[in-house]
């Protein structure tokens, strides 16, 4: 089976549909394909909980389309996946689910991108042809996880936070949270709400801040020079939060939001979790050095014992796997070459949505990017 179409869009993710809507906005054929069997499927499977949009929600809407007015200002994960859900009806975006893309190629005669699915139910073979090709598969295509001396032994549960959904059946358990993140801090304060004996791994230099100031750094970057906002941010949060240092949670010499635009690092919007570090109730270490049995080696020789442990360790990018021609725009690691605000194309007719690290306001103008660079040139090359 063979398919044309004008544009290929890899991944219904919110980048996929972002890109998909503006496509429908000035009707230029497209095609959506998932591996998966329903859209947003990270949001929907593989979220714990508790999550929220860490972000207020004017800073995560998509491309023509806002929140309901009465939603929250902070919008929990479910309520995300109705707008999500609202969304793909109004624009009328039909992604073909469990279509896996094996491997994507540029043909220099024929001037398009040329592309092997599998059918996931069939198991049979389409091919699609396209002008534009949109990778939007997501930087959260897989799991990651560190290699650690002896982890493959551990004599625990071992899972990754894409599998943990609420610390009510960790009660009374020792577990240690890897990572110190947004997700391993809130999976930690989790745990420890839930009666776990919790533990920590951090192990990079992190900002600490309140929902309520990164708010406000995000207002006033649109007005103000980024490093007195970040000066602003920090002197807040030492405010808020003092001197975590001695707790082991060590501010970066970056600021909060030029770290994000140098790096993709998000800063760490605490739920009370820094509080229940402050008392104790949940222990910080540093780096793992070794693992044997239950018994988990850190750094300094420490040790202690475990039930489980929670790897908030990210994801990487799979692009590169099935993409065969992206050298132009993605590096080794399946991520751009080029930085904000130039990352999102490449050559021949080759984009990408959603794998800058800027959250849903960056895919929101990925997508519209895209959009108005696939119609300077639509008419004149299909």
């Amino acid at each position: 089976m063979e398919v044309h179409t004008g544009v290929l869009i890899v991944g219904a993710g919110p980048a996929g549909l972002a890109t998909a809507a503006c496509l429908n906005q000035i009707n230029i054929p497209y095609v959506t394909v998932e591996r998966e069997d329903c859209s947003a499927s990270l949001w929907r499977n593989r979220a714990y909980d508790r999550l929220k949009l860490h972000l207020a929600k004017e800073f995560c809407e998509l491309p023509h389309m806002s929140y309901p007015v009465d939603a929250p200002t902070y919008i929990p994960k479910d309520q995300f996946v109705k707008y999500l859900e609202n969304y793909i009806e109004c624009f009328d975006i039909r992604p073909k689910f469990q279509t896996a893309i094996e491997s994507c190629s540029y043909d220099e005669g024929r001037k398009c991108w040329f592309s092997l699915a599998r059918d996931m139910t069939t198991s049979m073979v389409v091919r699609y042809t396209a002008r534009f090709l949109v990778v939007a598969s997501g930087e959260n295509s897989a799991e990651y996880i560190p290699i650690i001396r002896g982890l493959h032994g551990f004599a625990g549960e071992v899972i990754h936070s894409s599998r943990y959904k609420s610390g009510a059946s960790y009660s009374g358990k020792n577990v240690l949270t890897v990572g110190c993140g947004n997700s391993g801090m809130e999976i930690a304060y989790d745990l420890a709400s839930h009666g776990a004996n919790t533990s920590i791994v951090i192990h990079n230099p992190v900002h600490v801040v309140t929902k309520e100031i990164i708010r406000l750094g995000m207002i006033l970057v649109q007005h103000k020079p980024m490093d007195v906002v970040d000066d602003l941010l920090v002197r807040l949060s030492n405010f808020v939060f003092g001197d975590l240092s001695r707790h082991g949670i060590v501010r970066p010499k970056v600021g909060p939001l030029l770290l994000k635009e140098k790096t993709g690092r998000s800063p760490v919007i605490d739920v009370g979790t820094v509080t229940l570090i402050k008392n104790g109730t949940i222990k910080v270490h540093g780096d793992i050095s070794k693992i044997k049995d239950n018994i988990v080696e850190f750094e300094g020789r420490k040790e202690s014992t475990f039930d489980a442990i929670v790897f908030a360790t990210g994801y990487k990018s799979m692009a590169n796997s099935w993409l065969k021609n992206g050298e132009s725009m993605l590096n080794d690691d399946g991520l751009p070459k080029q930085k904000f605000p130039n990352h999102w194309k490449g050559a021949n007719g080759l984009y990408c949505a959603g794998l800058a690290k800027r959250g849903l306001a960056g895919i929101a103008m990925d997508a519209k990017n895209i959009t108005n660079d696939i119609l300077s040139s639509y008419h004149t090359q299909i």
